[in-house]
């Protein structure tokens, strides 16, 4: 027996993207169904940072409050270890938030729930979509089964929203297509530590390998290393051996680490691919990693959860409001590729490991002992500032001079000279 519902839309996962989206839908007044398969505010693998745009928002939408006082601490120096260059400084302010935080998911994901249902969306955890619905060519809804439940289930809508992940089961139906594909490219291992204290965000990039390091809820350290996938098949037999093998090669990190406790178990994954889906199509939309995902080296997937499902839901709103749904999820999809292309493909490459350029070194020496422009270059890795303007040639001209531009010219004028004889 099939029970009937219509909603104005149906939002497919209650993580990040999905929570965010609901919350800023039934704000605006629109009827909202989220379901999701697995418990509201369990936990999963996650990059923990919340940049700061992230924050920003989390702050414009009135949760920055209740995220910290579950305990959430605030990061607003990062002390940036490039083997060879050390930086040190602060974030810029953006939108008058000038930290980041890096929670738990049982925190984050189920403050982002609540609020959505404060809002007035219903949410239903434990319900497993088996199929979308469709008339005419058109996503009308969805069908499945609640958890421990025989009777299949449909609920309709005007739109149903995929933010169920990385493995949409939305975009697989729908058939999104694919497109700016990069295979898997790194593997990485975290857990959480007491006793490691640190006054300060730590970031280490080494041959090979990257390491954060960053504050949590219940007084913890989340400590991260990735590492090339091609390593994952000799690292899998001893995890924790190559964990904290990397560590050690990071100053008096390893030291410090294996001076305090290992609370949980360590949580590692290969699976984090890179690319783009269509966005949206009659009837349905995506969000949050289910339209593009990235590994997690740069940690920025939280944050364009949060960033893509405001520009989503505004878009919603408009469309239904003006009669032009499709035509305003065409424009979100072109500005969100806009927004994204930049980190994409910094991302990759530095999930490729590949050794920074003679230029890129010699950029980040010469802003070693000038806070202003360390602190535009840890707002470049925020995600304040595309990558591709801050390592252009202005920018590089703007740090280095003309000078300083011209030996580095001659420089790889004669490390080309070098290679080809």
């Amino acid at each position: 027996m099939e029970a009937f519902m219509g909603y104005d839309v149906i939002v497919v996962g209650a993580r990040v993207a999905g929570a965010a989206t609901a919350l800023l839908l039934a704000r605006s007044g629109l009827k909202v169904l989220v379901v999701d398969r697995a418990p509201a505010g369990s936990d999963t693998i996650s990059s923990h940072q919340v940049q700061v745009p992230g924050i920003a928002r989390l702050a414009r939408w009135g949760l920055l409050d209740a995220l910290v006082r579950a305990g959430t601490p605030a990061t607003r120096e990062v002390r940036f270890d490039g083997d060879g260059t050390v930086l040190r400084g602060s974030f810029p302010a953006y939108d008058g938030v000038d930290a980041l935080y890096s929670p738990r998911r049982t925190v984050l994901d189920a403050l982002l729930v609540d609020a959505a249902r404060a809002a007035g969306a219903e949410v239903i955890d434990g319900f497993r979509v088996e199929e979308l619905t469709a008339e005419g060519g058109r996503v009308t809804g969805v069908r499945g089964r609640a958890r421990g439940g025989t009777a299949l289930l449909t609920y309709s809508a005007r739109l149903v929203v995929g933010a169920d992940g990385k493995h949409s089961t939305v975009a697989d139906a729908v058939g999104a297509a694919r497109y700016r594909q990069r295979p898997a490219l790194a593997f990485a291992s975290y857990s959480y530590w007491s006793g490691v204290p640190v006054t300060v965000g730590e970031m280490y990039q080494r041959p090979g390998r990257a390491v954060a390091v960053f504050p949590t809820n219940g007084d913890l350290t989340m400590v991260y290393v990735a590492a090339p996938l091609p390593s994952f098949a000799g690292a899998r037999a001893d995890l924790e051996g190559h964990y904290l093998a990397t560590l050690d090669r990071c100053g008096d990190l390893g030291e410090r680490v294996r001076a305090g406790t290992r609370v949980e178990r360590l949580r590692t994954t290969p699976d984090q691919p890179n690319g783009f889906r269509a966005a949206h199509g009659p009837g349905w939309a995506l969000v949050g990693d289910a339209g593009a995902v990235m590994d997690s080296v740069t940690a920025q997937g939280i944050t364009n959860a949060l960033v893509d499902a405001e520009l989503l839901a505004h878009s919603i709103v408009d469309g239904l409001t003006r009669g032009r749904l499709d035509a305003a999820l065409a424009r979100r999809q072109r500005e969100r590729d806009r927004g994204l292309r930049a980190m994409y493909d910094l991302t990759v490459s530095l999930a490729r490991f590949a050794p920074p350029s003679l230029g890129q070194r010699q950029l980040l020496a010469a802003i070693a002992d000038r806070p202003a422009e360390v602190s535009r270059f840890l707002g470049m890795f925020a995600g304040m500032e595309s990558p591709a303007r801050y390592f252009g040639a202005p920018n590089a001209l703007r740090i280095l001079g003309a000078r300083g531009v011209g030996r580095l010219a001659r420089r790889l004028a004669t490390a080309r000279l070098c290679t080809e004889s």
